[in-house]
């Protein structure tokens, strides 16, 4: 797994660069990137974040300085993913609309939580684990999903 074409400050601290995907983006001083991370091309990470493991970061997505990004977090950037196209064809880059994501200053995204497409999670908020973000979370807002008992018994 590479690390290729990005901009990365001489401060970042990635753990095992054998063990990441990071290419065509750019991470600002201080930030720490756990194994098993894929970055992908134009996501923009702030200063002094850090990035758990297994981690998945899609194009479109800006991250302010002081963000904590737990374990298996998974952002999305195509509401309606698709293998083909109108025409019967795999999808190629302009058979799609990338929604971009912002990730305010100071967040903290606890683990296992995905983030949709298009969402702006302001500053100073906390995420729950194993949260699904389908909206805007408001600064300095915890956002958490509860969970229900869907089994039949």
């Amino acid at each position: 797994m590479p690390v290729k074409k990005s901009k990365i400050h001489k401060s970042v601290k990635i753990f095992n660069k054998n063990l990441v995907n990071i290419y065509g983006c750019s991470i600002e001083a201080g930030t720490k990137i756990g194994p098993f991370v894929e970055i992908q091309n134009d996501v923009k990470i702030g200063k002094n974040c850090k990035i758990s493991s297994h981690s998945f970061i899609c194009s479109g997505v800006v991250v302010e300085d002081n963000v904590f990004i737990g374990h298996s977090v998974t952002f999305i950037n195509d509401r309606n993913p698709k293998s083909i196209n109108a025409k019967g064809e795999l999808k190629g880059n302009n058979d799609w609309v990338l929604e971009k994501t912002f990730i305010g200053k100071g967040t903290s995204i606890g683990s296992g939580s995905v983030i949709m497409c298009g969402v702006k999670i302001g500053k100073d908020s906390t995420i729950g684990a194993g949260s699904l973000v389908l909206k805007n979370i408001p600064n300095k807002s915890t956002f958490y999903n509860i969970r229900k008992d869907y089994l039949k018994k």
